[in-house]
C-alpha cells in the first residue's frame, strides 16, 4: 500500500474536501457512514445521467443469460472485494474498528462555521471527529493571521493526527492539500503545515489543489498579497501545485453547464471531478497506472516550474447529454480546447512542457496514441524544442461518475489533462503586477505588520514571484531561439 492523506485547509479546502469525498465514496460503494454497500442494483448508466457500466458496452452487450455485473455491487469473497474497493482503495480509506472506513484526511479551518457544518451535515458519521479541528478566531483574509497568530495557536493540534495517521501507514506516499492562494487560512496556515511537512517528511510527495486568483474577479481586497506570500513561502516545500481558478469554472458552469447563476457548490463539483480523475489511477488498477511520483517526473522540468493547469473533458450538462460526441479522439481535442481549462490563460500566447492525459472508462491504447498523433497536429499545440515526447499517459478502466447534486452527466469515459505550460507566466504577470501597486503605496501592510511580519518579507516575496515570472518568460524566449 501506498498511503496518501489528504488535507483540507480553509473554506475552500473544507468544501471541495466534503464534495471529493462523497464522490470517492460513490465511487468505491460505500455509503456516507462508510460502510459497504451490498447489492446495490447498477444505476450508473447514461440514461440515469451519472455513468456507464463498462461491462455491458455495445460492443459486448449482456446475454440474456448472463448475471447483471455492477461495478458497485458488494459480495462475499477477497475477489470481489479488490473488484469493487479497487487496488489502491486502502490508500485513501483506513478501516474502523466496526468494519466501516473513514478518510485518510484532515480538515482544518481557523474559525468552526465550515467545519462545523461536516461535524453535523450529510457526512458527519464519515470524518473521524478528531480529524475536523478549528479554531475559535477567523483569519480575516490575512495572511499573517494565518501563519503567525491564529494558525500558530492551533499547529500542533492540527500535527497530532496527521503524525498519527503517518505512523499508522505501511508506505506513505505523501500529502494532498487543498487550499485558496487568496484566503488568510488558505494561504497563511498552508504556507505554515507545508513547512512542517517539509522538516518532518522530508522526502515524501507534497502536492496541492490550489484555487488561483482570477483575472477580475475577487473576494477579498487584498488577494494579491495573500497569493504571492505563500507561493513564496511554499515555493521549495512543495512539489506540484495543480491550478484552477473561479472565474474559469464560473464560464464553465454558465456555457457548458447551462448554469445561469453558478454558486461554490456548483464550481466545487467540477473541480472534485478533476481530482477524483487525478487520484483515480491511485485508487483503482488501471492498464497505464500514475501515481504522484509519475506526476511529478513528467510534468515539473525545472523544480520551481511547478504550477501545472488542470482540463477535464467531457463537460456535458444533463439538457445535452444526448447531443454529445465522445469518442476518444473529441474528449482529448476537447481537453486542449481552452473553454475546457479550470485556470484562465491562452492556448497560443505559450508552449506545452509537458502533459498528462488521465483517461477513465472504456478506453484502449489504441485509440488513445491514435488521438494523441492528432492533437500533434492540430493549431495552437505547441511545445517546447527540448521536450520532444512531451506526453505522459494513464489508462484506468474506473468509469466516471457523479453526485445526484451535480450539474454533469457522465458517459463511457472522460478525461483530465494536467498540462505544464508557459501560458501560465500571464497569470503570475498579472498577480504580481497586482502586488506591485499595492506594495508600492503600502496598502493594508499595517494589518500584516501588526500581526509580527516584517515588511522584510513583501519584499523577498515579490522578488521571488518575479524570479518565477521571469523563469517561465525565459523558457518561451528559448522556444522562439
Amino acid at each position: 500500500m501506498r498511503e496518501v492523506i489528504s488535507v483540507h485547509i480553509g473554506q475552500a479546502g473544507v468544501q471541495l474536501g466534503g464534495i471529493c469525498w462523497e464522490l470517492y465514496c460513490k465511487e468505491h460503494s460505500l455509503d456516507l457512514g462508510g460502510n459497504r454497500i451490498k447489492n446495490q442494483p447498477n444505476t450508473d448508466n447514461l440514461n440515469q445521467n451519472h455513468g456507464s457500466n463498462l461491462n455491458e458496452s455495445p460492443e459486448h452487450p449482456r446475454g440474456p443469460d448472463e448475471p447483471e455485473k455492477s461495478s458497485t455491487s458488494v459480495v462475499k469473497g477477497d475477489h470481489q472485494e479488490n473488484v469493487v474497493v479497487g487496488g489502491g482503495f486502502h490508500s485513501f480509506f483506513v478501516e474502523m474498528s466496526k468494519g466501516n472506513y473513514s478518510p485518510r484526511s484532515v480538515l482544518v479551518d481557523l474559525e468552526p462555521t465550515v467545519v462545523d457544518e461536516i461535524r453535523t451535515g450529510r457526512l458527519k458519521d464519515l470524518f473521524a471527529p478528531s480529524n475536523c479541528i478549528n479554531g475559535v478566531e477567523d483569519a480575516a483574509n490575512n495572511y499573517a493571521r494565518g501563519h503567525y497568530t491564529a494558525g500558530a495557536k492551533i499547529l500542533e493540534q492540527v500535527l497530532e493526527p496527521i503524525r498519527r495517521m503517518a505512523e499508522n501507514c505501511e508506505k506513505l506516499q505523501g500529502f494532498l492539500e487543498f487550499h485558496s492562494f487568496g484566503g488568510g487560512t488558505g494561504s497563511g496556515f498552508s504556507a505554515l503545515l507545508t513547512e512542517h511537512f517539509k522538516r518532518e517528511y522530508g522526502k515524501k510527495s507534497k502536492l496541492e489543489v490550489a484555487i488561483f486568483p482570477s483575472p477580475t474577479m475577487s473576494t477579498a481586497v487584498v488577494e494579491p498579497y495573500n497569493a504571492v506570500l505563500t507561493t513564496s513561502y511554499t515555493l521549495d516545500h512543495t512539489d506540484c501545485v495543480f491550478l484552477a481558478d473561479n472565474e474559469a469554472m464560473y464560464n464553465i458552469c454558465m456555457n457548458q453547464l447551462d448554469i445561469d447563476t453558478p454558486n461554490y457548490a456548483n464550481l466545487n463539483h467540477l473541480l472534485a471531478q478533476t481530482v477524483s480523475s487525478i487520484t483515480a489511477s491511485l485508487r483503482f488498477q488501471g492498464t497505464l497506472n500514475a501515481d504522484f511520483t509519475d506526476f511529478q517526473t513528467n510534468l515539473v522540468p525545472f523544480p520551481r516550474i511547478h504550477f501545472p493547469v488542470v482540463s477535464y473533458a467531457p463537460i456535458v450538462s444533463r439538457k445535452k447529454c444526448s447531443h454529445q460526441t465522445l469518442s476518444i479522439a473529441d474528449i482529448t481535442s476537447k481537453c486542449f480546447d481552452t473553454t475546457n481549462r479550470l485556470v484562465k490563460c491562452d492556448n497560443e500566447a505559450g508552449h506545452y512542457m509537458s502533459c498528462c492525459l488521465l483517461y477513465r472508462g472504456d478506453v484502449t491504447s489504441k485509440d488513445v496514441n491514435h488521438a494523441i498523433s492528432q492533437i500533434k497536429t492540430k493549431r495552437g499545440v505547441n511545445f517546447v524544442d527540448w521536450s520532444p515526447t512531451g506526453f505522459k499517459v494513464g489508462i484506468n478502466s474506473s468509469c466516471p461518475t457523479a453526485l445526484d447534486s451535480s450539474d454533469m452527466v457522465f458517459g463511457m469515459r472522460a478525461a483530465c489533462m494536467i498540462c505544464n505550460t508557459t501560458s501560465i507566466k500571464n497569470a503570475w504577470s498579472r498577480l504580481n503586477s497586482k502586488y506591485h501597486v499595492m506594495l508600492k503605496k503600502k496598502a493594508f501592510t499595517h494589518w500584516f505588520t501588526g500581526e509580527g511580519m516584517e515588511m522584510a518579507e513583501f519584499l523577498e516575496a515579490q522578488d521571488n514571484v518575479l524570479t518565477l515570472e521571469e523563469e517561465y518568460e525565459l523558457l518561451m524566449t528559448d522556444k522562439e531561439h
